[in-house]
């Protein structure tokens, strides 16, 4: 069977579905394709931190700024698909407190609200905090609870006219006259597809996708592992105020909290050791913050990859070596417009943060609509997500496209959907 669409996204993560959803919107016909669930790469195995911004006030002041701006945008449009923590960043005795100070500084400067109190008050609201806390800074950090997050985009994506396939894996693109043509699609869809325009919004297999089109991404991906452990009324995110190593980040749940992560390039994202020594580390690190943590047991595991763009980080680490410097690697995102490359109507877009997944998906948007000339201007800032107000619904909707996935499994109601967990 063929399938004709003016625009298809090949990706159904956090970027992919926000992508779709934006065009749908301004009446472009689209149709996106994801060979699992919904969020099934990297949105659904992220640590799920809804960032203030203030984790890069001091190193990256543009993502800083995108991550405080699109904070308060998801805020007003996800309702139910995010969770109100707030975060604090707790100085230990042993951190550099010029760190704390530039971050402060950088909040600041950036529009980023930043309250700072010593270490009592800090016990006082996380009362199970470290003795070893000399003080703390208040930022809005939340939670991101990424399966109803995609879902109620691709729901979204949907009332506006789109086409969403799930377990609809691409296995072969072709390029006829410097054009992709066509784009053949297997699992449950099995089908042709004949775009006017591709995007490749497959994250850390965006570099799989594109050779398929004959183009060469760069990525360097890095593992990152999770750690579940049962733990009821922490409150806000915990961030160890230190330059971002492994386990520095604690996300409390409902009756969990998330332990995270670690930072391990490997050369391919379907392939990769999951590792004793990173569960360990975790407890390690980040009970220096919460000894409660200490000798606790697991409740659930799971590794996400991140989607890295590298085209000059040859030698940064290894899958070997375990080492390197891959946390220097950039965060930021990126546009890569493959008509230079040869192919005049396909686009890859890399890297970037789930907080910023609007920014990114608009951005895109805006792209395609220029090649294509359609002349729409974006209004997923203001338009709140359907279900948002509603679990109940969002969870349907995440049943709905198989989109239940480890990194908020705890929290979504499990209404039938296929779940994707170790």
């Amino acid at each position: 069977m063929t399938h004709q669409t003016t625009v298809l996204v090949i990706g159904g993560g956090g970027t992919g579905v926000g992508t779709a959803r934006d065009l749908a919107a301004r009446g472009v016909d689209v149709t996106l394709v994801e060979r699992d669930g919904l969020g099934g790469g990297t949105t659904g195995r992220s640590h799920g931190l809804l960032h203030s911004g203030a984790r890069y006030a001091e190193s990256d002041p543009e993502g800083a700024a995108e991550c405080i701006e699109e904070n308060r945008i998801i805020r007003e449009i996800a309702g139910e698909a995010i969770g109100d923590t707030g975060g604090i960043f707790v100085q230990l005795s042993e951190d550099d407190p010029e760190y704390f100070e530039a971050k402060l500084e950088g909040c600041e400067e950036h529009g980023i609200p930043a309250e700072v109190i010593d270490g009592d008050e800090a016990r006082d609201r996380v009362p199970e905090l470290s003795e070893d806390v000399e003080r703390a800074m208040v930022v809005p950090d939340g939670v991101i609870y990424p399966s109803r997050l995609v879902a109620a985009n691709a729901a979204s994506a949907e009332e506006h006219g789109a086409t969403v396939l799930t377990h609809a894996p691409v296995e072969a693109i072709t390029v006829s006259d410097g054009a992709i043509t066509s784009v053949e699609v297997g699992g449950e869809a099995n089908e042709t597809i004949e775009p006017e325009y591709v995007v490749n919004a497959t994250g850390a297999w965006a570099g799989e996708c594109a050779a398929m089109a004959g183009i060469d991404v760069e990525m360097q991906p890095t593992k990152g592992v999770m750690v579940g452990v049962d733990y009821e009324g922490l409150g806000p995110v915990l961030n160890r105020c230190r330059v971002p190593d492994d386990g520095d980040i604690i996300i409390p749940h409902e009756s969990q909290v998330v332990l995270g992560t670690t930072s391990v390039a490997v050369d391919d994202p379907d392939d990769y050791e999951e590792e004793q020594w990173e569960i360990e580390k975790m407890f390690e690190e980040c009970a220096a913050m919460l000894p409660e943590l200490d000798g606790r047991e697991v409740a659930r595991t799971y590794w996400g990859v991140r989607p890295l763009y590298a085209p000059d980080e040859a030698g940064r680490g290894s899958k070997d070596s375990g080492k390197g410097d891959e946390r220097g690697i950039s965060r930021g995102f990126f546009l890569l417009d493959h008509e230079q490359d040869g192919v005049e109507n396909f686009a890859s877009v890399v890297g970037g943060k789930l907080t910023t997944y609007r920014m990114m998906a608009e951005a895109v948007a805006d792209h395609v609509d220029e090649v294509l000339g359609v002349g729409g201007e974006s209004i997923t800032a203001d338009e709140q997500l359907p279900g948002a107000n509603d679990p109940d619904r969002l969870d349907q909707f995440v049943a709905k496209y198989s989109a239940r996935q480890p990194a908020d499994i705890d929290v979504v109601a499990d209404t039938g959907g296929q779940v994707a967990d170790d």
